[in-house]
């Protein structure tokens, strides 16, 4: 079965201090497109929403603007920018570097659904 959607018409769009995200939900797939506002930190603007200490979803995503840091629960970092491809497993911070507007095409499975959602929502 083929499934088509359009970016310029997201199924949601989930706002959160400093970003907001913009998703599309296929089956089996959810893309989404996350925009970061300087000072932007997964642990202030997300993490009270999400009622967890660290982000607890995989990523896998291509940067298109601005560039992040990423921190591992066990303590491993790394920074990503424009043209950056990445995977990014459970158990992170991240943080808008600098003060450029960030952009994150996020390709996830379906369980994206809940990204920067109330827990029990």
């Amino acid at each position: 079965m083929l499934e088509v959607k359009t970016v310029d018409k997201p199924d949601e769009r989930r706002d959160f201090p400093r970003g907001h995200l913009e998703a599309v939900h296929l089956t089996g797939l959810d893309f989404a497109v996350g925009t970061f506002e300087p000072g932007w930190r997964w642990s202030e603007s997300v993490a009270p929403i999400a009622g967890t200490e660290s982000c607890q979803f995989p990523h896998s995503a291509y940067v298109v603007q601005g560039r992040l840091h990423i921190r591992m629960d066990d303590g491993g970092e790394g920074e990503v920018g424009p043209g950056d491809v990445f995977m990014c497993p459970p158990g992170h911070d991240a943080w808008v570097v600098g003060d450029e507007q960030v952009v994150v095409y996020d390709f996830a499975g379906p369980t994206a659904k809940d990204y920067a959602k109330a827990q029990g929502t």
